[in-house]
């Protein structure tokens, strides 16, 4: 009993395995070994006479993974400081996207955020008009999955077959150019040459490009004037919130300023002689800026008061025992300033890395908005753009600001005597509600000393 199950288990296996490709022949063979048996049923109940020359089958139960299938991306999650932002789209209804191509941005106050596509696909709608302000979990677009994907790889093929032409295009070659023009010898080869020249300048797309651009100085011409227009461009939230917080800041802060120079001549002759040893063993180059942050966060140990800050709401002083310190970078979208945390226990290998990989993030628009929260002092190099003189605003609810300038070649008394030295003037903007004078230059003088001689911090004075 039992081989003739198996017997039968195996024939019926068969038949199936003929019936799906096709093979009639087999099939016939296979279900007729079946008439051993005198009936067989199936999962729905269903009895099948083994002698009847029709065999038949009803349905299998199988689960399908269903292609070009819509689904609904949302905002993502922002962080806590953040509840909502802008959406500016990259792509448009129908285009045909990658997957983790970036459909949109959202901008907010701090950062943008760029949603990527969950698969490839097919935009099919945009939910939120361009401008329009979202939340998190807000729906934003409607993506058709594989849709794109045939259009995508037929592409190439359309083109490899398109690109024989032109090689049929070129065997008419031009006239050749009269024997007298040439010269005493016309029988050789000069005749070759003009054909490649003549071939680039009947090109279509280089002949149509000239005259379009042509087009519009001679309408200026033409007018005896040039057009005098103005545009209008709607801010983003990151410039408007800029601008939100400086004017706070003016009307918060009595900001106050003091100015003081600073001789380059050490630091730039050690930077000389270790960069190429600093860039071997770090991978990284030494800049100044370190040299400034980590003076910065030995003032402000020694001068607390700059380092706090006011809470208006309690109407105390907060004193801080770390240094966080923001670094203004500016980008293209706006102003923004990461945090440097822990400085005081930094030397300047791991400052400058911390630098370099904040700039780096900046640079890639992916600055998170917690790379932005908190510092209690803020670095801005105005230097990096030529800048001699400024007075920086403070970034609240700080309470202080260095501002470092450009570096130029001046007269300066040393010893009795003038010499040209590197200098460069630094400016430290202050809130004197919470800082008196002493201590705002007793500050910036702390920071001048250790710039010019790094000796300083070893011996702790």
């Amino acid at each position: 009993m039992l081989s003739h199950s198996r017997c039968l288990t195996r024939n019926f296996g068969r038949s199936l395995s003929a019936i799906r490709q096709g093979n009639n022949v087999l099939a016939r063979r296979a279900t007729a070994a079946l008439s051993a048996s005198h009936a067989i049923t199936l999962n729905n109940n269903v009895k099948c006479d083994p002698r009847s020359s029709v065999f038949q089958i009803q349905y299998f139960r199988t689960s399908a993974a269903y292609r070009n299938e819509v689904v609904t991306v949302k905002t993502p999650a922002f962080a806590e400081s953040v509840t909502e932002g802008d959406v500016r789209w990259e792509k448009a209804v129908g285009d045909t996207v990658r997957e983790d191509e970036v459909v949109c941005e959202i901008e907010t106050d701090k950062t943008s955020v760029q949603v990527p596509s969950p698969a490839a696909g097919v935009i099919e709608e945009l939910l939120v008009p361009d401008g329009g302000r979202v939340e998190g979990g807000t729906p934003l677009f409607k993506l058709r999955k594989g849709a794109g994907a045939p259009k995508a790889a037929e592409a190439p093929k359309a083109e490899a077959a398109a690109a024989p032409p032109p090689p049929a295009a070129a065997p008419p070659p031009p006239p050749p150019p009269p024997p007298s023009a040439v010269g005493p010898i016309p029988t050789t080869m000069p005749p070759v040459p003009p054909v490649p020249a003549h071939a680039m300048d009947t090109k279509p797309v280089s002949a149509i490009k000239p005259t379009a651009a042509a087009a519009a100085p001679v309408a200026h011409v033409d007018g005896g004037a040039k057009a005098r227009t103005e545009s209008r461009v709607k801010m983003n939230r990151m410039r408007l919130r800029i601008a939100q917080r400086l004017k706070e800041a003016q009307n918060t802060c009595a900001m106050l300023t003091t100015f003081n120079e600073v001789d380059m001549s050490n630091i730039t002759e050690m930077r000389k002689s270790y960069k190429d040893a600093f860039l071997k063993k770090h991978n990284i180059k030494l800049g100044f800026m370190s040299a400034f942050v980590k003076a910065a966060a030995y003032a402000l140990t020694d001068q607390p008061a700059v380092n706090a800050v006011i809470d208006d709401t309690s109407k105390e002083i907060v004193y801080r025992d770390y240094v966080d310190i923001s670094v203004a970078v500016a980008t293209p979208k706006g102003l923004v300033v990461p945090v440097i945390r822990g400085v005081e226990g930094m030397n300047f290998t791991d400052i400058e890395k911390a630098i370099n990989m904040l700039g780096e993030k900046a640079r890639k628009n992916e600055l998170a908005v917690e790379d932005m929260d908190g510092g209690t002092f803020t670095i801005s190099n105005g230097g990096v753009f030529g800048s001699m003189f400024g007075t920086p605003i403070i970034n609240p609810p700080q309470s202080a600001i260095l501002g470092m300038h450009g570096i130029f070649d001046r007269p300066v008394a040393i010893g009795g005597k003038v010499e040209i030295r590197p200098m460069m003037y630094v400016a430290l903007t202050y809130d004197h509600r919470l800082i008196d004078g002493r201590e705002a230059v007793t500050f910036l003088r702390k920071i001048k000393s250790v710039v010019e001689d790094p000796r300083v911090l070893l011996l702790d004075m």
